[in-house]
């Protein structure tokens, strides 16, 4: 019997070399059994020895085949993503949503537990967000942001507005899972490669020498910026599992586009340019237009409190 599988897995190693003395002991006994007078005795033992080695077996099969699903679980839906924020129509007003919207990832993950760290940041002059980038982990964080890709829309008074006047802006988020078996190849001649000095939020220098990492991908213009980190190397790596997040996305974007009639349902293709949900202040409304439904209570849901629009997704 080849032990090696076992063996090589510390859930299992124990169990395989239980299962190594019984096949000793086993071995024992059938030159035991050899000798007069001995056969029915060591029958006895060999068959309490084959209930014992069926049990080891089945139990490490088990083991085996739960870490085999929850790979595949993990591959599928990762505990780790990387959230992506930025401004879209609105100017001022848009740059404050995008801020507001991701504050409110972060504070629902806080509620679950989650780990979030800053990847990059890049200001508006009044505040709010142009566009950043956080990564986020923890159980089943990509499960269930995963539908939060997308134009979000904003209708309200903005704080500037000396008529009164409603105004309408939008930023689009974008959730890329990070998974550890990535598909996709990038070439180092495809790279562009700069650095700089990592600054912190309000333009505070959390490093004096240039750890801060920029991606530029040649062939399809994606740039991707890390600064997490306090080494070069750091976030050179991280910056590299961003863009093999966001060329993933791409592709998956297109594959889904071409069988578009097919999978026209209503949570859509998840792309980033899709108008999914708006966020009416005035009427205290959160509508996604996907699932045609809506929420109260904007504020607290603004605060963090996310869990009913997640749970209306899981009933799809």
């Amino acid at each position: 019997m080849d032990l090696s599988k076992y063996k090589q897995n510390d859930k299992t190693k124990y169990l395989a070399e239980n299962l190594e003395r019984l096949l000793k002991e086993e071995a024992d006994v059938l030159e035991l059994q050899k000798q007069e007078g001995m056969a029915e005795l060591a029958q006895n033992d060999l068959k309490n020895i084959e209930i014992q080695k069926e049990a080891l077996i089945k139990q490490m099969d088990e083991i085996l085949e739960e870490e085999i699903r929850k790979e595949k679980e993990e591959e599928e839906f990762p505990n780790e993503i990387v959230l992506e924020v930025r401004a879209g129509v609105g100017g001022e007003e848009a740059a404050l949503f995008a801020e507001e919207l991701a504050n409110m990832y972060r504070k629902y993950a806080d509620i679950k537990g989650w780990t979030v760290s800053v990847l990059d940041e890049s200001e508006s002059p009044l505040g709010g967000y142009k566009e950043a980038s956080f990564e986020i982990r923890g159980k089943d964080v990509y499960k269930e942001l995963r539908y939060e890709t997308g134009i979000h829309r904003v209708q309200r008074v903005p704080a500037t507005e000396k008529m009164g006047r409603v105004h309408t802006s939008t930023a689009s988020v974008a959730i890329l899972p990070i998974r550890k078996n990535t598909k996709v190849t990038i070439s180092p001649a495809d790279l562009e490669v700069a650095f700089s000095r990592a600054g912190g939020k309000g333009g505070q220098n959390v490093n004096k020498v240039e750890t801060a990492v920029r991606l530029t991908h040649k062939p399809t213009g994606l740039v991707v910026s890390c600064r997490a980190e306090r080494s070069q190397q750091a976030n050179r790596e991280k910056a590299m599992a961003v863009l093999e997040a966001r060329l993933d996305e791409m592709a998956r974007v297109e594959d889904a586009k071409k069988y578009a009639a097919d999978r026209k349902e209503q949570v859509g293709t998840a792309d980033r340019s899709e108008k999914i949900r708006t966020y009416n202040f005035p009427q205290d409304r959160i509508t996604d237009h996907r699932l045609n439904k809506n929420w109260h209570g904007i504020e607290n849901i603004m605060k963090g409190q996310f869990g009913p629009i997640v749970d209306a997704f899981k009933q799809i």
